[in-house]
């Protein structure tokens, strides 16, 4: 098993697929999809926390997915619920929760 626990778990990434591999290779506490078939443009969307308080945010676009960092859980959950995940994206998520490589 390649997988890593959550308490363990270090970002200090030296590039975005590194990041992206171990996000998913962790147990985090708490993970999370969303079903994100009505967007036009975002494909995906994945949540993972160790805390429940904030985490990871993965969102797929056109096969290429942005890695978001300290996301709050209560953000996840109206993503969620959003009306469009696109505008919801870009105006409370993009450029505000940086994963800085």
């Amino acid at each position: 098993c390649n997988s890593q626990n959550c308490n363990d778990f270090q970002d200090n990434f030296t590039s975005h697929e590194q990041a992206l591999n171990l996000i998913k290779k962790t147990n985090f506490t708490f993970t999370d999809k969303c079903n994100t078939q009505k967007s036009s443009w975002i494909s995906g969307a994945e949540y993972y926390s160790c805390d429940i308080k904030k985490g990871y945010i993965l969102i797929t676009i056109k096969n290429k997915t942005y890695t978001h960092k300290d996301l709050p859980i209560d953000l996840w959950e109206d993503f969620k619920n959003a009306e469009s995940f696109g505008k919801f994206y870009n105006n409370k998520i993009k450029g505000k929760y940086q994963l800085i490589i």
